[in-house]
């Protein structure tokens, strides 16, 4: 008997399930996304490992890197792009131990960020995913 073997998602698989998520947002947050970029690897690097205090890799599926909508209008001078960061091997492990389809997953870490672009916290958030169930 012959064993099939499938290769797991790669970077460009997550990334075009994140952009099938930005579409599907409405158009007032695509309009205030226009600027941010979408980035997606497979492990956050060692600063922002060390600026969030993680105690692995595996501890964070994405991050917003920016200033949030409310402060805009005042960036200071040789200020990097907002980015929202996708990681995809925490993401997989994360499908891998649900019953979520990967696009969901995508999807909710995607809307996550997209939050904290607009200035809402974790707490905020979770409210907000809480008063929707």
């Amino acid at each position: 008997m012959q064993t099939r073997h499938t290769l797991p998602p790669t970077l460009a698989d997550i990334e075009a399930l994140a952009q099938a998520a930005v579409e599907r947002l409405p158009d007032l947050f695509r309009r205030h996304l226009a600027n941010v970029l979408l980035r997606v690897e497979d492990f956050p690097d060692r600063d922002v490992m060390a600026v969030m205090e993680l105690e692995s890799e595996w501890d964070i599926l994405g991050l917003y890197q920016g200033r949030h909508v409310g402060m805009k209008g005042d960036e200071p001078t040789g200020v990097l792009p907002d980015m929202i960061f996708l990681y995809r091997r925490p993401i997989l492990e994360e499908w891998c131990r649900t019953d979520d389809s990967l696009d969901a997953i995508v999807t909710h870490v995607l809307v996550h960020e997209v939050g904290h672009h607009f200035g809402l916290s974790d707490a905020a958030m979770e409210a907000i995913e809480a008063a929707a169930d």
